[in-house]
């Protein structure tokens, strides 16, 4: 009957190498002179450096590659990939202190993006928690008025109901550009194309701006030599609803008295269309956020409540050229105005 041989342990190696040591010793010094001492010193640094480098390879790199297993498995959570596609020829400790590095520096820009997002979310939240609630209050306002007693005055009932139901478009209006958004963001909303004249569509726009202009001496104007066809292919709803936003935006923040005017630029592929004031400007630092949903700059640009203003225009305009897969920028200089511009692809033959 044959037995299983004893497993080979790091004592009983220790034990051999020393008596083989020893052994070696005891042998040369019977006959001591300069060879047997190198021939010693040379045995003993090569019996010691095995036992170094096998002890440096069972007791410290062992443990250093499980731990970088550990690390790599808890990063990727695919242990069974790890186990199978670990190199062990390669260097552990420089592998693992890559891995670390490169763990941490992830780690560090994923949370920092969590902060932003959460930072996002509670401006976000607490925004639009503001905007639903004045009107709302507005309405709460009105109607109760009215049921203690107002209905019956017909010098009061009119004007409230008005005044509530102003409040109720807007309400409507905030919802509708909140889904708006939801929905371009999701790419629910998909561009519907067509080929169309970009300046027959601004005069368009501003036909419907001129009564707002006239309130306030503004002139709306197409910059000289550009008052002829363009023809690009986009949708033709979502653009007019940009170019509404940004005549709107231009007239409400322009100077008294001032211009708003529209250029167009040849892009090569493409057609740069410009929107632009002589108003007040708004400052470099803002210019970044401008479309933000909500974001507001200075005061003197802040909405007013009776405006009608959302808020998400600037943050519509910004999806739906996205959606077109193009770009929206603006520029401005405090005391000169402020220019937004848009590309679109220009139509063949156009």
């Amino acid at each position: 009957m044959t037995r299983n041989p004893k497993p080979i342990t790091v004592a009983t190696l220790i034990s051999a190498l020393l008596s083989v040591i020893l052994g070696s010793v005891n042998f040369f010094m019977s006959d001591y002179n300069l060879l047997n001492t190198v021939i010693i010193f040379t045995l003993s640094f090569g019996l010691s450096f095995f036992l170094f480098f096998y002890t440096l390879e069972y007791f410290i790199y062992r443990k250093i590659k499980l731990i970088y297993k550990t690390i790599h498995s808890l990063k990727t959570q695919k242990y069974d990939a790890v186990l199978s596609n670990f190199d062990w020829d390669r260097d552990p400790i420089t592998e693992m202190s890559k891995e670390v590095i490169k763990w941490a520096r992830d780690n560090k820009m994923e949370i920092d993006q969590l902060k932003r997002l959460a930072d996002f979310r509670k401006e976000f939240l607490g925004n639009v928690s503001h905007e639903l609630k004045t009107p709302i209050f507005n309405i709460q306002g009105y109607i109760h008025t009215l049921i203690d007693g107002a209905i019956e005055d017909p010098e009061v009932n009119l004007r409230f109901l008005n005044r509530a139901a102003k409040s109720a478009d807007r309400l409507s209006d905030l919802v509708a550009d909140l889904l708006a958004i939801s929905q371009l963001e999701s790419g629910e909303l998909e561009m519907e194309n067509e080929r169309f004249d970009i300046n027959l569509l601004v005069k368009d726009v501003y036909e419907q701006m001129e009564e707002k202009a006239k309130k306030r001496s503004i002139s709306i104007l197409i910059k000289d030599g550009c008052n002829k066809p363009f023809y690009v292919e986009a949708d033709r709803y979502r653009i007019r609803q940009v170019l509404v936003n940004l005549v709107t935006n231009a007239i409400k923040y322009g100077r008294e008295g001032g211009t708003v005017t529209a250029a167009y630029y040849d892009m090569d592929e493409n057609l740069l269309i410009e929107i632009g004031d002589n108003g007040e400007g708004i400052a470099q630092e803002h210019l970044p956020r401008i479309f933000e949903r909500f974001y507001r700059v200075e005061k003197s640009r802040t909405r007013e409540s009776e405006s009608g203003g959302t808020g998400l225009g600037l943050a519509i305009v910004k999806h739906i050229i996205e959606a077109h897969h193009q770009a929206v920028n603006v520029r401005s200089t405090i005391g000169q105005g402020t220019t937004f511009g848009f590309t679109l692809k220009k139509s063949s033959g156009s």
